[in-house]
């Protein structure tokens, strides 16, 4: 049987940083799909089965911090957030109300696919 590649949900309004990270993460050897804005996130979290969620936080509608909150109270999912917003007290809020990891844009490519597999690693079941 074919082992499984995790799927990603990249989470972006910016179709340009989508169709980036989708590229990026495919080569990389990962199932991904993609949300324009929050609601659009919460229904593939709840459709597919999701391994891990690159989340963005300025978008229209539900914000990042929203998505995450309502992810939350019903995943455990491991939740990278990516975000121009750099200060100190964002990324300890974010941090706070649940997510895994934040990082800040623009990022090198290697470095997100290193956090990517360090969150994969340690959320990876006990065998």
């Amino acid at each position: 049987m074919k082992k499984k590649n995790p799927r990603i949900l990249v989470v972006d309004d910016e179709q340009t940083v989508r169709d980036f990270l989708q590229r990026a993460l495919e080569n990389a050897g990962y199932d991904v799909i993609t949300a324009a804005d929050g609601r659009e996130a919460l229904d593939k979290v709840s459709q597919f089965d999701v391994s891990l969620v690159l989340l963005d936080i300025v978008m229209p509608g539900l914000d990042g911090f929203e998505v995450l909150e309502h992810m939350r109270q019903y995943e455990d999912i491991p939740v990278i957030m990516l975000s121009g917003i750099g200060g100190e007290t964002t990324k300890i809020d974010t941090l706070a109300l649940g997510a895994d990891d934040y990082i800040t844009k623009p990022f090198s490519v290697e470095e997100l696919l290193a956090r990517i597999q360090a969150k994969l690693r340690r959320a990876k079941p006990a065998p």
